[in-house]
């Protein structure tokens, strides 16, 4: 059993991560942005169709090409590039360091603290009817699941497979998939917490809503 309240202590004393951009293919490089401490934005809109703050254009060819900032944060160090300075693709650029937000502090303790049943291959999932029924009327929280029970449809070229359930008995605490988008091999499909833990799990997540401070 994960101490949760040690992890979120130990995230407190760094609650960030930091980002670096680098050169998505070969060219010259034009700075926009050249002083450490410059706040970023990431993309922003319902499809993220507003970029990010411009960082630099990437000259090749006579064309230039934006590179945006991938989240929103601030600028903690240049690499050894002067500008108009000819780069390979991959070449490190900047590093932006972005504040942890009260959900992606959650999403990491969760995914720590939790069983994740991952997608045994990709395809699009979604819950068999009788726990899609259960979490509609009551709630994600009210399905509990044990070793062997069918849980998921995978739908992929044209055919539908019965998942079953591999893991500890628990509660589904929470989901990582949308039914109408396809999920890669790997990637976490939901999470089960045991019933012994979700009196912690609920206390750290309720110390995160009401005590973490967002930067602006």
């Amino acid at each position: 059993m994960i101490d949760t309240m040690s992890l979120l202590n130990e995230i407190k004393k760094a609650p960030y991560r930091e980002i670096t951009v680098r050169a998505p293919h070969s060219g010259h490089i034009e700075f926009a942005v050249s002083e450490t401490g410059t706040r970023v934005n990431g993309a922003s809109g319902i499809w993220f169709e507003h970029p990010g703050t411009l960082l630099a254009h990437l000259v090749r060819e006579g064309n230039p090409k934006p590179i945006y900032s991938p989240e929103k944060g601030e600028v903690v160090h240049f690499f050894d590039i002067k500008d108009r300075e000819f780069v390979q693709a991959g070449t490190p650029l900047l590093k932006i360091r972005h504040f942890l937000t009260k959900q992606e502090v959650m999403d990491i303790i969760l995914k720590k603290a939790l069983h994740l049943f991952t997608a045994p291959e990709k395809g699009r999932y979604y819950f068999v009817a009788d726990i899609d029924t259960k979490i509609k009327s009551q709630g994600l929280r009210s399905v509990n699941i044990k070793d062997g029970d069918e849980v998921l449809i995978l739908s992929r070229m044209k055919r539908e497979t019965t998942i079953n359930y591999q893991g500890p008995s628990g509660i589904i605490y929470t989901s990582y998939f949308d039914s109408n988008e396809s999920v890669d091999m790997g990637a976490p499909l939901f999470g089960v917490c045991p019933a012994d833990q979700v009196d912690s799990i609920k206390t750290v997540i309720d110390k995160i809503h009401s005590g973490w401070e967002e930067q602006e």
